[in-house]
């Protein structure tokens, strides 16, 4: 795998915390929510014996500062700060474009990416993308996200955490106590609790009314994976992909756990995604 460096990229209105470990073709991985680069700690060195492997934390997220006061999040935007991290990695918009997966809000990122810039883009795994607006029944989804807004508003960050998680079919996934936890896990775990506040207040909200541009999705069809969690997909952050994948004419492809199943069941995971990346044939 090699040594993985720490770096930073100044973009515009905040600075890049990422990491790089191995070599080869560049593969971004993007993560979603309130969580960072460390998120996919247990997945990286598999990747990296094949792939320039990048992580980072998204703008407002853990080592990733805002250079002013917080912001709601712009899509657009983070569509370009991950093309920012695929040129300063990949030698600028002359290099070779590279491998993306996100998850989440991460998917999201990765579909606007593509949607701007699609000679950037080798192969996108979108997992779980929750752009609810998609779905039939839009109105019921943007009602229980503004109640999860709202919640953390008026009742803080608890109430809203429970509140997402019974409703997005997460509360399985919620992670032991902090004391219980390793040190270097208890760390992550600190870190990324402390994005909560943010996500519900700036992210959450931005993300999920989220409108791809489907006929610009199909267009990049071939370049496209459309990917769920097999204990997930059928709960609300899982279920706009299966529409986006009607869309493109691909069936979604099940990678194992649920919604965090990178982080849940990374080896098998990171498996079945170097699997699908070898599928490749541009």
């Amino acid at each position: 795998m090699g040594a993985k460096t720490v770096n930073k990229l100044a973009v515009p209105g905040a600075t890049l915390h990422y990491e790089v470990a191995g070599s080869g073709p560049v593969l971004l991985l993007i993560a979603g929510g309130g969580t960072d680069a460390g998120i996919f700690t247990g997945m990286v060195g598999q990747l990296a014996a094949e792939y320039t492997v990048v992580t980072y934390d998204p703008r407002g997220n853990s080592r990733s500062r805002y250079d002013g006061d917080a912001t709601d999040e712009c899509v657009e935007q983070s569509a370009e700060d991950a093309l920012a991290l695929i040129d300063a990695v990949g030698g600028g918009a002359a290099g070779e474009p590279a491998y993306v997966f996100g998850s989440s809000s991460g998917a999201i990122t990765g579909l606007e990416l593509i949607t701007r810039h699609p000679d950037r883009v080798r192969m996108l795994i979108a997992h779980e993308p929750p752009c609810t607006e998609i779905l039939p029944d839009a109105d019921d989804a943007r009602a229980f996200f503004d109640e999860v807004y709202d919640t953390y508003r008026t009742d803080g960050l608890t109430a809203a955490d429970v509140v997402f998680m019974m409703g997005t079919g997460m509360d399985g996934d919620a992670m032991p106590p902090l004391e219980d936890l390793l040190p270097e896990y208890r760390e992550l775990a600190e870190r990324m609790q402390a994005n909560g506040a943010n996500f519900y207040q700036h992210k959450l909200l931005p993300f999920t009314r989220y409108q791809p541009d489907l006929d610009a999705l199909k267009r990049v069809a071939d370049r496209i994976v459309p990917a769920a969690g097999l204990e997930s997909f059928a709960h609300l952050p899982g279920r706009p992909i299966a529409v986006i994948a009607d869309h493109v004419g691909w069936p979604v492809v099940m990678f194992p756990g649920g919604h965090g199943g990178y982080s849940s069941h990374p080896a098998p995971f990171a498996t079945h995604l170097a699997h699908l990346l070898k599928t490749d044939t541009v």
